[in-house]
């Protein structure tokens, strides 16, 4: 690749990277008009439509036919998680409040992996899981209320099909035991393990206790979910997990 196909790639790359990261904050379709104005990047409004263009024809973006914006497609999704998505660090702040809320829990198994779930979905603001490597029936979930909450999720026969899914540890054990070729790895929409669930994510990382005891964390949002947050909280969370 020449230094001139070098530079425009970085440049689609980046403006993909601000539809991804716009959507996923407004749930609303980028303009082009939009990006130029809010980013000032050293390009024309009219490249700006073009490159959008062509990320559209390349499947990474859509638009709905009200809207002159484009939001990602599960392909933008994908390559943003992949290429483009920025390695983030919990706060101090995050960080100490997970520690105070953990010390009253780690000498119960049960209480500490609960306790895991609840602090995940009060972060996140999305659905958490957790699974025990070998038991069927210990299997943890909070935040089931947050699937309809989200503005993406208006119609309810989607949002049936999902809350089924949560409630059925057969169905979560299946969604999140799947192999793992990161620390975290993430999943999106048609390569997620259960059908009907074609507009969610899901981000899964192991843990392993001193005792011995191993397992899933996992955590479920829409396709727009804020990767870059939650792929951060899985990597604090499994280490503190082990730590403790």
């Amino acid at each position: 690749m020449t230094t001139k196909q070098s530079v425009y790639q970085e440049r689609k790359e980046r403006i993909l990277g601000i539809v991804v990261n716009e959507y996923i904050r407004t749930v609303t379709p980028v303009s082009s008009s939009y990006i130029a104005q809010r980013y000032l990047l050293d390009v024309s409004p009219a490249t700006i439509r073009n490159i959008l263009a062509e990320l559209e024809e390349e499947g990474y973006l859509t638009h709905p036919h009200t809207s002159a914006g484009r939001l990602p497609t599960q392909e933008g999704y994908r390559f943003y998680v992949d290429n483009i998505m920025n390695e983030i660090s919990l706060l101090e702040e995050q960080k100490q409040v997970i520690k105070r809320e953990y010390e009253e829990e780690t000498r119960n198994l049960e209480r500490l992996l609960e306790k895991t779930t609840q602090v995940i979905s009060d972060l996140t603001h999305y659905t958490s899981i957790i699974t025990v490597d070998g038991s069927n029936d210990r299997v943890f979930c909070s935040g089931r209320r947050f699937v309809v909450e989200y503005p993406d999720y208006q119609n309810i026969e989607k949002i049936r099909n999902i809350l089924s899914v949560l409630e059925r540890k057969e169905q979560l054990i299946q969604l999140i035991n799947c192999e793992l070729q990161k620390r975290v790895q993430v999943f999106i929409g048609h390569e997620l393990a259960c059908k009907n669930m074609d507009d969610c994510a899901v981000a899964i990382s192991s843990y392993a206790l001193h005792d011995g005891q191993t397992g899933r964390i996992a955590v479920l949002g829409p396709a727009r979910m804020d990767y870059e947050k939650v792929v951060s909280t899985l990597e604090y969370l499994s280490r503190l997990m082990h730590e403790l």
